[in-house]
């Protein structure tokens, strides 16, 4: 499943290009499909948003079973173990308890002048998130977005999962949710559930914000609607990247590889070591371990189509290429990777030692799992208490103090040709 090849070869260039262009978003059919959708959602609110979500998902459900009921949430409870609750519990924890270290203040520093300057920080008024139902639940999507939203102090938060045919909404996620302390859940996903979260309908308020993954028309959709609210990124298909030297486990890197190629066939899990016999170790382990899985199909195509071991001349190149990749995800099974931490300086998250896989990370480690992809990581961070915080900048000068910066300002005026900036400085001496 897995294909090795060296860098520096062609067959390594063409990996790497296909790997940067994958989930690109340029498919301007699905553009053009998406706008449409926002325009009804936006001149016709619940009607247009019920009529897509028939088409889409449930083909019976009426505007009045949009938003679920309290009665669900409660017979959601009846459904799932008390296992499952106490994970969740487990991971609300400590997902809550990282967060809650990432938390701002207001801050206000006083000037020997007199000047006074700082930041007022306050929380979104009202955030939305969605949260896609596909091939497998994504509960912890659901948890890492709503929490940092709630120790931000976001003081309304509402979700939109679509429904299942039988227009109801799986019960864990409900369960998820509840437990989580949101109550305001709508069944509707995808870019009718991104419009109606923009613009509002006559059931769904209009958010400042939204947040979550989804497939390429949620993408293309919060692209659109970006400027007239705001959105955490632009979320590509889920990757991986293992630096791996010849002291790491074969197994426990064909784990890690399959844990991310499971998940969509566009899915991209990558090794990069300087040993091809540790490669070929590997290549073997996830044809052994794959064998069993009930996902075989989708990690197999998920190999097939992003998956490969690029061999380097040493571990330093394998740090220059990881952070040309920029991954979602990298893990480091390489002896002293604390020591190497510096080398590293694109990624969404690191996983440091044979004993962090990348599954921790998804659910109960604590840390955000919504990470940049796509080379994003470049430049853009996890999501965070911050995605939810907004500062506003304050100024105060006495007299004084103003008077002695007057002539800088006017003169920076007067280039711009601003004349107006400049008499309402002076305005304030003429009489002196």
């Amino acid at each position: 499943m897995l294909q090795i090849v060296a860098t520096g070869t062609q067959e390594a260039e063409d990996f790497l290009s296909k790997l940067k262009a994958r989930g690109k978003l340029t498919d301007e059919s699905i553009l053009k499909t998406v706008r449409r959708t926002l325009s009804d959602v936006q001149a016709e609110g619940d009607k247009a948003v019920v009529r897509y979500t028939r088409k889409l998902d449930a083909p019976r459900i009426s505007v009045k079973e949009l938003k679920v009921s309290g009665e669900e949430i409660g017979e959601a409870y009846l459904e799932v173990p008390s296992e499952f609750i106490d994970a969740i519990t487990h991971a609300r924890t400590n997902i809550d308890k990282f967060h809650q270290k990432q938390l701002r203040t207001s801050w206000m520093s006083t000037e020997a002048n007199g000047v006074m300057l700082g930041h007022l920080i306050r929380p979104l008024r009202r955030v939305g998130v969605h949260v896609p139902a596909i091939s497998q639940l994504l509960v912890s999507s659901l948890l890492m977005s709503v929490i940092p939203a709630t120790v931000a102090g976001v003081e309304e938060i509402a979700v939109c999962i679509p429904p299942t045919r039988s227009r109801d909404i799986n019960p864990y996620m409900l369960v998820a949710a509840s437990e989580c302390g949101i109550r305001e859940i709508y069944k509707c996903g995808g870019a009718q559930a991104v419009a109606a979260m923009a613009y509002g309908t006559q059931t769904i308020p209009p958010v400042d914000k939204i947040v979550g993954p989804g497939n390429l028309y949620v993408q293309f959709a919060k692209k659109e609607v970006y400027g007239h609210v705001d959105i955490d990124k632009l979320a590509g298909p889920s990757e991986i990247l293992v630096i791996a030297d010849s002291t790491a486990d074969p197994d426990y890197v064909a784990a890690d590889l399959i844990s991310q190629a499971e998940h969509n066939v566009d899915s991209a899990a990558i090794l990069i070591t300087p040993s091809l016999g540790f490669a070929e170790q590997v290549k073997s382990a996830i044809e052994v371990q794959g064998e069993s899985l009930p996902r075989r199909d989708i990690l197999t195509e998920a190999f097939v189509n992003f998956g490969a071991a690029l061999i380097t001349a040493n571990l330093s190149e394998a740090f220059i290429l990881a952070n040309e990749i920029a991954p979602e995800h990298l893990e480091l099974h390489i002896e002293n990777p604390f020591d190497r931490l510096e080398d590293v300086r694109n990624a969404g998250a690191i996983f440091i030692g044979p004993y962090s896989p990348e599954a921790v990370g998804d659910y109960i480690a604590g840390t955000n799992a919504v990470l940049p992809t796509g080379t994003a990581a470049r430049y853009a961070s996890p999501l965070s208490v911050d995605d939810f915080l907004k500062k506003t900048s304050l100024i105060s000068y006495t007299k004084t103090a103003l008077e002695k910066v007057t002539p800088a300002v006017v003169k920076l005026a007067e280039v711009e040709g601003l004349e107006g900036h400049a008499a309402a400085m002076k305005i304030r001496f003429e009489e002196d």
